[in-house]
């Protein structure tokens, strides 16, 4: 009888297990989407744009920018690189390459770091980008990026 019991016990958890592993898998799904989608249609087709408001969308205020460009060290606010945006000739309207590709996304629980190549003028940038999840949305908090010299 004990024995029974115990494979039942153990039959139960283990199905249990794979069922909270089941959510677990299907929210990371889920918020693999939503972070591909703020990549694809906000990030990399803001900066393609030049268009800040998308940015913005996705930027969370207070996002610091660090790299360097050129080998030549580089640290913005977001204001401060919002308002570079701005006043330069898009990707777009230059009619020169450009091409964003997201190369990795790793999640944990509410926050996430994403890869991604832009190449752009004469440039061939890899983004780290730290999100955060705050009130069920994604948010990027944090730019850190490099100018690869081919």
């Amino acid at each position: 009888m004990r024995t029974l019991l115990l494979t039942a016990i153990l039959f139960w958890a283990t199905l249990l297990s794979k069922a909270q592993n089941l959510k677990k898998m299907e929210n990371n799904q889920q918020d693999l989407l939503a972070i591909t989608e703020v990549l694809e249609k906000y990030y990399i087709k803001g900066i393609y744009e030049g268009d800040v408001n998308k940015l913005k969308q996705v930027l969370f205020p207070g996002t610091l920018l660090f790299g360097d460009v050129k080998g030549e060290p580089y640290a913005k606010t977001l204001d401060q690189y919002l308002y570079g945006v701005q006043q330069r000739q898009s990707p777009k309207d230059s009619g020169k390459l450009f091409k964003g590709t997201i190369i990795s996304i790793d999640i944990v629980n509410s926050i996430a770091m994403a890869r991604v190549q832009v190449k752009m003028y004469d440039f061939n940038y890899t983004d780290l980008l730290s999100f955060h999840k705050l009130d069920n949305r994604w948010f990027i908090v944090n730019k850190m990026f490099t100018d690869i010299v081919n």
